[in-house]
């Protein structure tokens, strides 16, 4: 497995494909680029050349930062009434093994407030899939999703498939990181299946379960993705709200909570109802 500037096939789409970069089959500078910028971000040597270590790192991203797979079947331990056998298959079971202290821990201990955090969990990291922020976007992304530090596509395209450059600049000076030059933003981006992120809120989680989090922050999106997603989602109250039903109101609610708007509401609510249903 070789593949740089000039190379064409489908692996090339693939690559492009996993990139955010249009699969048109031939790796041309603008590949390159995106290439450079994603070994960059995670700790490889920016030579624009995707060799075995860098496609089993890419294509496994995912993969290295979800929780310890279990490879044997092993019981599933329930919670009081929750049956949590009953989400195997559904849920990954390297998840439904963390549950019973994590929702020990945080009160998630009902059929409805259960499902309405797996619900919003498993929207946020794409099916318990992705548990670090992927930042790599193109200038248009950046103009679409962050406008407020993006105003002008000149602007946009200096930053533009750079996430490392990208996460600095709009977690700068906020959620007590640092300024651009500090690299506080990458370094505190969104990790964990709620994508916990900023300086306030690491050091925080770290306080809440006894450990300097701030300073390790990798933690997050490996051993705590969840424990991370239920400190917040006690933090923000969210049991309380859970608690109010099974309605798709009640979860337009609570993903404004989580998300801010209402991205992904369809598929939030789809979850919701799916995993109540096995719950209840």
């Amino acid at each position: 497995m070789l593949l740089k500037l000039g190379t064409e096939g489908e692996d090339v789409k693939k690559l492009q494909i996993k990139l955010g970069v249009d699969p048109i089959g031939k790796f041309g500078p603008k590949t390159e680029a995106a290439v450079k910028a994603w070994q960059s971000a995670n700790g490889l040597t920016p030579d624009g050349i995707v060799g075995p270590s860098t496609w089993a790192k890419l294509m496994g991203e995912s993969k290295t930062s979800s929780p310890t797979v279990i490879t044997e079947p092993a019981p599933v331990a329930n919670i009081g009434s929750l049956k949590l056998e009953k989400l195997k298959g559904h849920i990954p079971d390297a998840v439904i093994a963390q549950i019973p202290d994590t929702a020990s821990k945080f009160n998630i201990n009902t059929p409805l407030r259960l499902a309405h955090f797996l619900a919003q969990c498993g929207h946020e990291s794409g099916g318990f899939k992705v548990t670090s922020e992927n930042l790599n976007y193109s200038a248009k992304g950046l103009m679409g999703i962050f406008k407020k530090y993006f105003p002008t596509e000149q602007l946009a395209e200096s930053y533009q498939r750079q996430p490392q450059k990208i996460a600095n600049k709009v977690y700068a000076s906020r959620m007590d990181n640092g300024n651009e030059a500090s690299g506080d933003g990458f370094k505190f981006r969104g990790r964990g299946y709620i994508q916990l992120t900023g300086r306030a809120n690491y050091t925080a989680f770290g306080k809440a379960i006894n450990e300097d989090i701030a300073n390790n922050p990798d933690v997050v999106s490996g051993k705590y993705a969840l424990l991370s997603a239920a400190w917040f989602w006690s933090k923000n109250g969210l049991n309380n709200l859970a608690d109010g039903g099974s309605t798709d109101t009640v979860v337009t609610t609570i993903t404004k909570r989580v998300n801010g708007g209402t991205i992904g509401l369809a598929d939030r609510i789809k979850h919701f109802k799916e995993y109540y249903h096995l719950l209840a």
